[in-house]
């Protein structure tokens, strides 16, 4: 890992700097020398002034801020716009076809275009240069500046300025100097329909967040005792930061990779312990380093009325682990009659054949209901029994007959009341019997609540 070029002083070694630069910028000590014997202006900030810490500097010089890539042919002196060396005074090969100068082709040619070029017209040829400066875009033939010069200044037009966004001037303040607006503009407008939100929206986004970040473990490093500084050694400070940020990241997987060792990982395919399927309780165990309980109970393992893993009268299976039709059994033989004996294949077999013939019994039946056999007419006068087509009730005998037997039933509610000298007549008659059918009560009949 890479230093900083300055060792790390303590308070004492600061303050001693602190009063010595103050001496300097006052002149009451002399002005610190380069490499080169050269003063260093005391005024120059220590941010100019103090070498990177890549370049390995151990005196202090200024040659870091010197432009070392410097190409010899560039220049930005002035020159002399009138002068004339040579005026050719016919047309050369290989110069320009419009001017006749040599140091250019026609296409680059800065002159207005002639009618007769100096290809044809020998007498007007020109011996203008067109020299190369600094940010000198084509065809631009001025010192200094360039067409790309204005490009910040320049904006699309045909949108609108954020500044004319809100012409309230109690609205967010625009500040013509940096050409910034902070705040929104338009607070209360709709944000689907906004383009612009202020430029606070921009600290959030991009690489903003990851310099603040940068910052902030600059700040921390630098309280934990490193020699760590965003604005003096931006370098050092993004390449300490970018190492922590892996050392973290190996760190973080590395703890990860412990925990799914130690604990194992809920998202894979694994079986999940029995332990973790029994819901969860509130009591209250404490645990040592061991694993012993220290304080409370172990819970105690819910466990089935039925027994488990049993297997009686030959079953392969326990009972319930087969489910037909809204009833359980056992599973090797299909049976759902507990605590019967295993039939094995054969019992499948003779269950799936009175399965089969019970079908076929009800596919029958549904047939023989659709089309029904002629039914003799029967008369069932005397309430559904087959009557003799040679008997014939009275009318009246039946009248009296219902009444007698009204009368016997309201004797049966009391029989105190029943005289001692009652005569019984043992003989019964058809009329009898239609007054009892009829008097008597139904319990399946949906109307017998109806009944007199």
């Amino acid at each position: 890992m890479a230093t900083a070029s300055v060792a790390f002083k303590s308070r004492e070694d600061h303050r001693k700097q602190i009063e010595l630069e103050e001496a300097r910028k006052a002149g009451l000590a002399p002005a610190e020398v380069d490499e080169d014997g050269k003063e260093i202006n005391p005024h120059i900030p220590q941010y100019m002034s103090s070498a990177p810490w890549y370049l390995n500097s151990e005196r202090p010089s200024l040659k870091h801020q010197r432009k070392w890539k410097s190409d010899p042919n560039y220049t930005k002196s002035w020159y002399d716009r009138g002068a004339k060396i040579f005026q050719a005074d016919k047309y050369r090969k290989g110069a320009c076809e419009n001017c006749g100068a040599m140091t250019h082709d026609v296409k680059s040619c800065m002159e207005r275009p002639r009618k007769v070029g100096a290809k044809v017209d020998e007498a007007k040829v020109d011996e203008s240069k067109q020299m190369d400066f600094a940010k000198v875009e084509k065809r631009v033939r001025t010192t200094g500046g360039g067409s790309t010069g204005t490009v910040r200044n320049l904006r699309i037009r045909e949108d609108t300025a954020k500044y004319l966004l809100n012409l309230d001037v109690n609205s967010a303040h625009y500040d013509p100097k940096t050409r910034s607006m902070r705040e929104d503009p338009l607070p209360d407008a709709d944000p689907n329909e906004k383009f612009y939100e202020g430029d606070n929206q921009y600290r959030n986004s991009g690489q903003a967040l990851e310099f603040k970040e940068l910052n902030i473990h600059a700040w921390e490093a630098f309280d934990k005792g490193q020699d760590i500084h965003m604005q003096a050694a931006p370098s050092q400070a993004e390449l300490l930061y970018k190492n922590y940020t892996v050392i973290k990241e190996k760190l973080k997987s590395r703890t990860k990779d412990t925990i799914l060792e130690k604990y194992g990982n809920a998202a894979t395919e694994e079986e999940i312990p029995r332990e973790l399927l029994l819901g969860q309780t509130e009591r209250e165990v404490e645990y040592d380093r061991a694993g012993r309980i220290v304080k409370g109970q172990e819970m105690a393992l819910p466990r089935s009325k039925y027994e488990e893993d049993a297997f009686i009268n030959n079953h392969t299976s326990v009972w319930g682990s087969y489910w037909k039709d809204h009833q359980w059994g056992y599973k090797c033989c299909k049976q759902v009659l507990r605590n019967s004996y295993c039939t094995g294949a054969a019992g499948i077999e003779a269950a799936e054949a009175a399965s089969d013939l019970m079908k076929a019994n009800i596919a029958r039946k549904e047939a023989i209901e659709e089309t029904p056999a002629p039914v003799e007419e029967k008369n069932f006068a005397t309430w559904g029994t087959d009557i003799p087509d040679d008997l014939v009730l009275d009318e009246k005998l039946l009248a009296r007959a219902l009444k007698k037997e009204d009368e016997r039933r309201r004797e049966e509610k009391d029989e105190r009341k029943r005289k001692y000298n009652v005569k019984w007549n043992d003989e019964v008659t058809a009329e009898d019997m239609e007054a009892y059918r009829m008097k008597k009560v139904h319990h399946d009949d949906p109307m017998k609540d109806f009944l007199p």
